[in-house]
């Protein structure tokens, strides 16, 4: 099917067409026949690499450019990288004029949980997380009811524990907003997409084609064995993922490589950057030179130099760990063919546009706390498989699992290439996943007694699977809870409360603001001298906190930490019992962000606390929204902490003592920046105009240095510089 075939506006056609599509693939064609362009629902359940983004693109324009009613779309992605990568490509779509001469336009949301963000209504195309759109829609967003078109990509995560249930709300509630919306979910191939397609009401299309063939196969014996034949590999080094990788380059290909673990992806990514240094040319060797320049600058951290170390050999690994900065250097650099290897765990495999000649699975077994090691699903497998590939680069794609002995061969054989993806299944069960969403489908007015509330989850994937009467039985517990902590009233009918209303709009779990409520009120009546430990550990009790993990040397400092600051914790459990080792692992997590917000080097807080740079990012931006949430609960029933709340949650977005607070609301100032300016005695942001600006300049470098004085009205003129980045660009 040509493209210029479709009905789709002249523009859109001419838009494509110069970009160099001219023809549909196969599976593209059967949605246009199935009723994309027509404002049919669709479930496209097709491998990676064979056009799913490009079915939302059409519905999405030939919607936003209907002559009767212009739309409106929403693609709802997993991750908040993908969100990024979909949103720049839509930016492109500035050169196709609507009816009043003005561009398609795109926006982006995926942080502050607690606002309606009117202001992404004007635009035409919205990318957002299912946890963005699960906010917007407590928040109500006036936008939401003109949307036309919204897309599921990934759909096939409402399987995910932690993930799933969000979306499956998210889309149940959209459709029952406005019925006439055309919903379109994208997805790897499943075993059950007829079960998404019956919920959604929509046309399933079903492909196992590909752009490029890929060959999926078992590495055991000095080949990669495909189930067509083998393919003999020189062993170069007594590692086969080595040897696998020198021959993929020696064709002029690319690898991906997925471990296990981070630790194990950075010894792995070392190690064959040293392989493989000599079989880069001086001309790739120039511009690796210049990627690594940029990691050694992004951080000063150990990992920073082992990842500059790397990349100037022609390898990076990749995990989350890192800060946003870096993984988006290494990106760019393998998508430009710079970069010829990553090592990554299975992350990278959930949706980032990454293809490689060969990708290999070298830990399929994954750590979980209860099990131990356990194999990764076949659609895991599938997802990491289908990475292989660089559509018009490569002939063909490999995937290749190691064996050790020829009973694993064998088994990796049946269980991974000849199987079929698992079915997938709502996670919506739980009272856990449950009770946030009950709360904000009563607060919304999408359910206003016990009939309405059953008739709704009448309309989830969980009720498609099973009958939903089972749900009734955990919705009463929840119910209860909820009338308990006075966050409903349920006398004729179903209601929220100011709090029920506020702890929604929140987006935080109803266990985590009673627990916040609870221990706030504690302080009170416990009369504790309450600090910052106090509140940053009330926080990393809640559900909404992951706890660190606690190491075989931590009991020790954790213990006497706990002894020596025990007036400050509002509970803690005898040492004798099980909680105690939960409750250590929470104190853990709260002296990490102690550590950032008293301005300790990331270096020593990676190294004391065995964590990434990117974790400290990470449990930042959850500490903030948590504390953030505590002073408005706190602020909502009057409570001594709540002025407390709200400077520390200034502090933990800056990683900054109080007195630096004025100085670092300066973009351009990070923390250590601050800190000189502060002990070189500019104090504040009038010390800064009335200062010298050689001085400043001195302190903190020229360039930075007129940014800054620009920005505060001193005017001084000279050469532009990038700026430091604090923790709320990170968002």
């Amino acid at each position: 099917m040509n493209i210029s075939d479709i009905s789709l506006p002249g523009n859109v056609i001419e838009f494509y067409m110069s970009s160099g599509i001219t023809g549909l693939y196969p599976p593209q064609a059967e949605a246009i026949d199935a009723g994309l362009l027509e404002g049919k629902n669709i479930v496209a359940a097709i491998p990676t690499a064979s056009g799913k983004t490009l079915l939302a693109e059409f519905a999405m324009l030939k919607s936003i450019l209907d002559e009767k009613r212009s739309g409106k779309a929403l693609y709802i992605v997993p991750l908040r990288a993908l969100a990024s990568e979909k949103y720049d490509r839509f930016c492109s779509f500035e050169s196709i004029k609507k009816n009043d001469g003005r561009g398609v336009s795109a926006g982006i949301a995926t942080g502050d949980y607690d606002s309606g963000d009117e202001w992404l209504g004007r635009f035409d195309i919205i990318v957002a997380t299912s946890e963005k759109v699960d906010s917007l829609l407590r928040n109500r967003s006036n936008w939401i009811e003109e949307l036309t078109v919204v897309i599921a990509d990934e759909v096939h995560l409402i399987d995910s524990p932690d993930r799933g249930p969000t979306l499956e709300i998210v889309l149940a509630k959209l459709m029952r907003i406005n019925p006439k919306m055309q919903i379109i979910a994208l997805s790897a191939t499943i075993g059950n997409a007829n079960e998404i397609a019956k919920w959604l009401n929509a046309m399933l299309v079903v492909s196992n084609w590909r752009p490029i063939e890929l060959k999926e196969g078992v590495f055991f014996g000095n080949a990669i064995n495909f189930t067509g034949g083998q393919r003999m590999i020189k062993q170069v080094h007594r590692d086969s993922t080595i040897s696998l990788v020198c021959d993929t380059l020696a064709e002029g290909g690319q690898c991906l490589v997925f471990e296990s673990s981070r630790k194990n992806t950075q010894g792995l990514a070392l190690r064959i950057s040293t392989e493989i240094s000599s079989l880069i040319s001086r001309e790739a060797k120039e511009k690796l030179a210049v990627l690594a320049m940029e990691i050694r600058e992004s951080s000063e951290v150990d990992t920073a130099k082992k990842l500059a170390l790397c990349t100037g050999n022609g390898s990076a690994f990749h995990h989350a760990g890192l800060i946003a900065e870096q993984r988006k250097i290494i990106e760019s650099g393998f998508r430009t063919g710079a970069i010829k290897v990553i090592v990554a765990t299975p992350t990278l495999a959930a949706g980032l546009n990454l293809p490689a000649r060969r990708v290999i699975i070298k830990g399929y077994r994954r750590y979980d706390a209860n099990f131990g090691l356990t194999p990764i699903p076949v659609l895991e497998y599938k997802q990491m498989a289908g990475r292989a590939g660089r559509p018009r680069l490569d002939p063909y794609g490999e995937s290749v699992l190691l064996a050790k002995t020829y009973d694993e061969f064998e088994e990796l054989m049946q269980q991974y290439v000849l199987a079929n993806a698992e079915n997938i299944w709502s996670k919506l069960g739980s009272e856990k996943a449950l009770r946030t969403h009950i709360l904000s489908t009563i607060a919304t007015g999408f359910a206003r007694s016990m009939e309405e509330l059953l008739e709704f989850m009448g309309a989830t994937f969980y009720s498609t699977q099973q009958e939903s009467w089972s749900l009734k039985s955990v919705i009463e517990k929840i119910i209860d809870f909820l009338v308990d902590k006075k966050m409903i009233v349920h006398k004729n009918g179903i209601f929220a409360t100011r709090l029920g209303e506020l702890v929604s709009r929140l987006y935080i779990d109803p266990l985590s603001a009673s627990m916040m409520l609870e221990g706030m009120e504690k302080i009170e009546t416990k009369g504790i001298q309450y600090t910052e430990l106090t509140l940053l550990h009330l926080v990393c009790s809640t559900p909404d906190m992951r706890p660190l993990y606690l190491r075989s040397n931590d009991y020790e400092w954790l213990s006497d930490m706990v002894m020596e600051h025990h007036a400050e914790f509002v509970d803690i459990p005898a040492q004798f019992k099980v909680d105690y080792e939960w409750f250590l692992s929470q104190v853990k997590t709260a002296c990490v962000m102690l550590d950032w917000i008293n301005e300790k080097k990331e270096e020593d807080i990676v190294n004391k606390f065995g964590i990434g740079e990117g974790d400290i990012r990470a449990y930042s931006e959850t500490t903030l929204w948590l504390v953030h949430s505590m002073h408005e609960l706190g602020a909502f029933q009057k409570r001594n902490s709540a002025p407390m709340a709200r400077e520390l949650a200034q502090r933990v977005e800056y990683g900054a003592s109080p007195e630096l607070l004025d100085l670092i609301q300066i973009r351009g100032i990070g923390r250590v920046r601050a800190r000189k300016l502060y002990t070189a005695g500019y104090r504040d942001m009038e010390a800064l105009r009335k200062s010298d600006t050689k001085a400043i300049a001195r302190i903190i470098g020229a360039k930075i240095a007129n940014k800054v004085l620009k920005q505060i009205g001193a005017g001084v003129v000279a050469e532009e510089a990038d700026e430091q980045r604090r923790l709320g660009d990170f968002r």
